[in-house]
């Protein structure tokens, strides 16, 4: 493995201390999910049901406001986003523990579509701070550190409901976001590389099948990850080991910042269809090996291996394709892609479970994961066809 890319990177003026903000600054944003989550059922004494309900506006507020904070970027600079941000998150993050749940359940949409797009934006940021060919690494580099920040946040943000308040939790998680956003306002990182031109490019242009194909597989990848993690829950309880399920989600935490790692250091890369078509495969037969958690653990490595790979290869497809002047708004539909692979997989792997038994759950995500690479294959290969024909 070479690392001499990551050094180059490393060495790139700004890229140090500009991945050290990001993974602090994500960190309490990965936390606040969980956060509001105790507060509903600890702090207003409600269900599980209605807990998910308001991660579930959450969620869907945050995958309309991505692509629209993105156009703000893109239109009138990283300042003047920042600022709608830093204000809508300090009002709600103030207010928000003295809601009743009808209430915070509105304001929960209402600031998901002005939270601060930290994903997305440092995707951004790092196309902007390195020369093309040190993209793919760079962008690695990030996907790592994203799976550290949702190692570590929701672990910090139970911590703090547990041993203080739900209020209390929420407005350090506050008040974190909102230094986070001025500090990225004060060092206002560049959102466009030096030599790019800035001109607007018409939005059919923009969305063309390739760029489709890359969204799919975007949330295709997640569906796998979402799907797996609860098919993950129901074998380790069939086998009556739920409590050491922990364990084995931080194997598979572990096995995607390897593959990330390994990735961002290679010189060629395969398609991206054939990497979220490596990814879905292996889930297939996991079923096989439920009724051991150390040849389950081994099982699910090879597909969280691919899972940092697939989000940083779409990310370096969409800075590719993208024009540099809608790259806010595409790498802002990248996250808002991501949501439904949460929204589809969890569900329907559950489903898939309650019907038959946790081996199926992993058959049917891989089955999808297949799927998606083959829908993704035709669309690029569309895109080709057509950017053929107009040129």
């Amino acid at each position: 493995m070479d690392v001499a890319p990551y050094l180059t990177v490393l060495r790139t003026r700004r890229v140090p201390s500009f991945l050290l903000l990001m993974l602090v600054a994500r960190v309490p944003a990965t936390a606040a999910g969980m956060t509001i989550t105790m507060h509903v059922l600890l702090g207003l004494e409600r269900g599980y049901g209605a807990a998910g309900l308001v991660g579930a506006a959450s969620t869907i507020g945050m995958a309309i406001g991505s692509p629209l904070m993105g156009r703000l970027v893109d239109r009138r600079g990283l300042r003047a986003m920042l600022s709608a941000s830093i204000v809508t998150e300090g009002v709600f993050w103030f207010v928000a523990p003295g809601l009743d749940y009808p209430l915070l359940l509105v304001t929960c949409f209402l600031s998901g579509t002005t939270v601060l797009p930290l994903m997305s934006l440092g995707r951004q940021v790092l196309t902007a701070l390195v020369p093309e060919e040190h993209r793919r690494t760079a962008l690695a580099m990030d996907s790592m550190a994203v799976e550290v920040a949702f190692m570590a946040g929701p672990a910090l943000g139970v911590a703090v409901v547990t041993q203080g308040s739900g209020r209390t939790a929420m407005w350090s998680i506050g008040a974190a976001m909102v230094v986070s956003g001025v500090v990225l306002w004060v060092v206002d990182p560049p959102v466009r590389h030096r030599d790019e031109d800035g001109a607007r490019v018409p939005v059919r242009r923009r969305l063309d099948g390739r760029l489709l194909g890359v969204l799919l597989s975007a949330g295709g990848s997640i569906l796998v990850i979402a799907g797996v993690e609860v098919a993950v829950v129901a074998s380790m309880r069939e086998l009556g080991l739920t409590s050491w399920t922990g364990a084995l989600v931080a194997v598979m935490c572990a096995a995607s910042l390897v593959g990330g790692f390994v990735y961002g250091g290679l010189p060629r890369v395969p398609p991206l269809w054939a990497l979220m078509g490596s990814m879905g495969l292996p889930a297939v037969p996991i079923g096989l090996f439920t009724g051991s958690p150390w040849l389950l653990a081994l099982a699910v490595a090879p597909v969280n291996l691919l899972c940092a790979p697939v989000v940083t290869a779409t990310g370096e497809a969409i800075t590719r394709l993208a024009p540099a002047s809608a790259r806010g708004v595409a790498l802002g539909l990248q996250g808002s892609a991501m949501t439904p692979g949460v929204a589809v997989g969890q569900p329907f792997t559950g489903f898939v479970i309650d019907r038959s038994a946790p081996g199926w759950g992993f058959a049917a995500v891989g089955a999808g994961a297949v799927a998606i690479a083959v829908v993704a294959l035709l669309l690029e290969r569309r895109g080709v066809a057509d950017r053929a024909v107009v040129a």
